[in-house]
């Protein structure tokens, strides 16, 4: 059981709440979000002794996750209890579409769980049905290992995933990466289900404001729609392999021995370029450059007499990893400033 610290002192009504981990963890399988995880983030928390204080969770540190799932709730359960009829009807589609409409065909609700479960030979669909799948966990064993997943939403053989995150995601373009792996995956892992070989994300932001949608690339809506090519069916397995491979070569290894974080996996920002015009006063910059030929630009403008150095970018992604206290990588980080917890 999951042991958390209250030090901001949130009222036991929200508490509660925050303490409350709705997620399905299944024993002794690889999760679709596991398998993505860097190396040594899937190796390192396991060594932290299980009375450190260091598993301990700050209940504050739960309120996106608690938002972003509370969400997805009531999305599943708008589809799932019905409630899509009448918003449908509200919305100016037929009752003839309403009623081809089928949610999780051939699957029953678990009566404890709450969680869908396949129907052994169910019957066939109606051959003009409209499928709809929400939140079906699947397993496929492969190199010896069972992999699990579970996908948000499937209509009509098209993969969609709900994401409650800050406008930035969507500005930088930071998680397209991550949103084709795990669709690759979830496709590879449901192929009866998901026949799309692209998916789309479903963005619902947590900070959005009407007067910045004249801001260059900031999303015009508070939720907005972004599709992603998917993986091969071929490529996905193969990755899903390699990175099989990787954690039972690294599992038992020493912590200096697993390979690092690269700057991706790190969340690093590009570096700044702060320019000095007075190379005997480094207190304060004259100017900060995003790259380094404006920097320079300015450097030759000035008369070339001044200075221009390069900052690292900040790390963010050490934050919020769960093996911080036993992984000697962010150590460097700390010493040079480019992380700060």
């Amino acid at each position: 059981m999951q042991t958390f610290s209250n030090g901001t002192r949130v009222p036991l009504s929200l508490a509660v709440y925050l303490a409350t981990d709705h997620y399905d963890y299944v024993a002794d399988v690889v999760s679709a979000t596991a398998l993505m995880r860097p190396i040594r983030q899937q190796v390192l928390p396991a060594r932290i002794p299980k009375d450190s204080p260091d598993r301990v969770i700050e209940i504050m540190n739960t309120v996106k996750s608690r938002m972003g799932t509370a969400i997805h709730d009531s999305v599943e359960k708008s589809w799932t209890q019905g409630h899509y009829k009448k918003a449908m009807l509200s919305l100016g589609h037929s009752q003839n579409v309403i009623d081809r409409v089928v949610v999780n065909p051939g699957y029953t609700t678990d009566s404890i769980t709450g969680n869908p479960v396949k129907i052994k030979d169910s019957p066939p669909l109606a051959s003009d049905a409209i499928p709809v799948y929400m939140e079906i966990r699947s397993f496929k064993s492969i190199g010896g290992k069972t992999i699990s997943g579970k996908f948000d939403f499937v209509a009509e053989g098209r993969l969609e995933d709900f994401k409650t995150t800050s406008t930035f995601t969507w500005v930088n373009d930071t998680k397209s990466e991550d949103y084709k792996l795990q669709g690759s995956i979830y496709r590879w892992l449901n192929q009866d289900i998901i026949t799309e070989d692209h998916m789309a994300i479903q963005f619902l932001f947590t900070d959005w404001v009407k007067y910045r949608t004249s801001d260059s690339g900031y999303p015009a809506h508070p939720v907005m729609q972004k599709t992603y090519p998917l993986m091969s069916l071929a490529d996905t397995e193969q990755y899903v392999l390699s990175k099989l491979e990787m954690f039972d070569r690294y599992k038992d290894s020493n912590e200096q021995d697993i390979p690092q974080c690269t700057d991706k996996e790190l969340w690093r920002k590009e570096p700044q370029f702060k320019y000095y015009k007075n190379p005997t006063k480094t207190s304060r910059s004259t100017k900060n450059f995003d790259n380094s030929a404006e920097a320079y630009a300015r450097l030759a403008t000035d008369g070339g007499g001044g200075l221009v150095k390069e900052v690292p970018g900040e790390v963010i992604a050490c934050r919020f990893c769960p093996a911080i206290s036993v992984c000697t990588q962010k150590d460097t980080y700390l010493m040079d400033g480019t992380l700060k917890l």
